[in-house]
């Protein structure tokens, strides 16, 4: 009798103690979400972990498998993995027999027969209950027979749909009803370090589940212009490409998709497409096919604190343009090298890597308003977008060779020039320019290097050295040098002590 007395005493005290917690409904409910406890007197917030049993009773189901035959002519036959670890290795031996459907050897079923072919493995996940799916591009891209396997161990053929390598988004479509579907849910209110989860079949383990916080947001990575990546520390691997990253309400916040990783296994950071992005691109995919996005017809660079006082702004932000496409939309309305584009219909352009996802969110053909900051003035031009095309495949140019061109020298800015040649100007395309034969002192802090070529000074353009000499003189302290590097051309900030 004391006993029970005592654990009622204790489980008074429990609801009492949390009884001035907005979210003391949420304990009891278990959906998952942590629950607040009183801070202490330091100010401390104390927090209950998550329970995400009932997050994967619900949503698991809606998790699929997916097993892709590619075509692939240096794929070896007597390759054990899929996914590449050594063979020198001290794991190999252990994943190699313990890893569940993983290929034992040559006449085994899950063996490709031709040695050209071989397997990728990923996940998905159910999007509608007639059997549409979501997940990587790369996962099944060049893929001529596409296996879907489900919690309930049923396998089926899955046709693809279309997919997308700029957002890494594929939709497959299986023969099925009454499907067991997931949740879409907002990315947009997602808090860096919030709780999430996610359930996959990282090296083949199927329905693993994984947790963790979330680590920033908008994340922008090389080559990958159209997402704004959300960063995560939940453990992700080779075959979690495709599935869901879900938040404490059970619903999907992003599809996971790529790992930073020195040892091809989880090292603490992965990045996860948003659903929102990635159900706008699988629309399109299921009405035609293919994605439209619009297109302005600039290349843009990063605006860094010495740039914003090179040009005059009042802080760092927006887009800077390095180039402007040949008869494209930008060049039709008038944009110019060295303008900073830093709003798009009224709506702040904080950084370049926001202004590509803006704009390729629209349709070709949109009219937008850019806000412009153009030689230390506001302006404002109205651009009709084009039409993005395939993917870019960039030229690689060799930097032009100075050869025996008459050197001229630059001691405060630590720079050794020499005019182009008429067939140096013929191969990289412009009226004219200064060849760069050595940089050093303030040059060589600055990241100017041999072969680059100036093109520009600030936003005046620059075709031999009289015209490069008149605008250095008139600069100030605070220079921005346009440069092209290979196939690159960039603004660089070079300060003048």
């Amino acid at each position: 009798m004391t006993r029970l007395l005592r654990s009622a005493l204790v489980a008074t005290l429990l609801v009492s103690t949390l009884a001035g917690c907005e979210k003391i409904e949420t304990l009891f409910k278990g959906d998952g979400a942590p629950v607040a406890v009183p801070a202490k007197e330091d100010g401390t917030v104390q927090m209950l972990l998550p329970d995400f049993t009932q997050l994967v009773d619900r949503e698991g189901a809606a998790v699929v498998n997916i097993q892709a035959n590619k075509l692939d002519q240096t794929a070896q036959s007597a390759a054990p993995l899929p996914f590449p670890i050594p063979e020198d290795d001290p794991l190999y031996d252990f994943f190699r027999r313990f890893i569940p459907n993983a290929p034992q050897g040559p006449g085994t079923p899950q063996q490709p027969q031709d040695p050209s072919e071989s397997l990728s493995y990923g996940s998905g996940f159910i999007i509608s209950e007639d059997g549409y799916i979501l997940t990587n591009a790369h996962v099944v891209s060049g893929g001529n027979q596409i296996k879907v396997m489900m919690t309930d161990k049923r396998e089926m053929n899955a046709r693809l749909v279309g997919l997308d390598k700029r957002t890494d988004v594929a939709v497959l479509k299986i023969e099925a009803k009454g499907l067991p579907i997931v949740k879409i849910g907002d990315p947009a209110g997602l808090k860096v370090g919030e709780w999430v989860a996610a359930i996959g079949a990282p090296f083949g383990f199927e329905n693993t589940v994984t947790a963790g916080i979330v680590s920033a947001k908008g994340r922008s990575l090389p080559d990958e212009n159209y997402v704004p990546f959300i960063q995560t520390d939940v453990a992700i691997n080779p075959g979690n490409s495709g599935g869901p990253l879900f938040n404490l309400k059970g619903e999907v916040v992003g599809i996971n998709s790529q790992i930073y990783s020195r040892s091809g296994g989880f090292m603490g950071i992965s990045f996860a497409i948003p659903i929102d992005i990635a159900i706008g691109v699988a629309d399109q995919l299921k009405a035609k096919g293919r994605v439209s996005r619009g297109q302005l017809g600039v290349h843009i660079q990063e605006v860094s604190q010495e740039l914003a006082q090179s040009f005059g702004l009042d802080r760092p932000r927006g887009a800077l343009v390095v180039n402007v496409e040949p008869n494209g939309p930008a060049s039709r309305a008038g944009l110019q090298i060295g303008d900073i584009i830093v709003a798009l219909n009224d709506k702040p352009v904080s950084s370049s890597k926001e202004l590509p996802v803006m704009i390729g969110a629209l349709q070709p053909g949109t009219k937008v308003k850019l806000g412009l900051w153009r030689k230390g003035k506001a302006a404002a031009v109205e651009v009709q977008l084009g039409e993005l095309s395939g993917d870019p495949q960039a030229a690689q140019q060799p930097a032009p060779q100075g050869g025996e061109q008459q050197s001229y020298q630059f001691g405060k800015l630590g720079l050794t020039l020499a005019e182009l040649s008429a067939a140096q100007r013929d191969e990289l395309g412009v009226r004219g320019g200064l060849l760069i034969q050595k940089a050093q002192g303030p040059a060589a802090r600055a990241g100017l290097q041999h072969g680059d070529v100036i093109i520009g000074v600030n936003q005046v353009q620059i075709t031999d050295l009289k015209s490069f000499e008149t605008a250095i003189n008139s600069a100030g302290k605070n220079i921005a040098l346009l440069v092209r590097r290979m196939e690159t051309t960039l603004f660089v900030p070079l300060r003048i002590d």
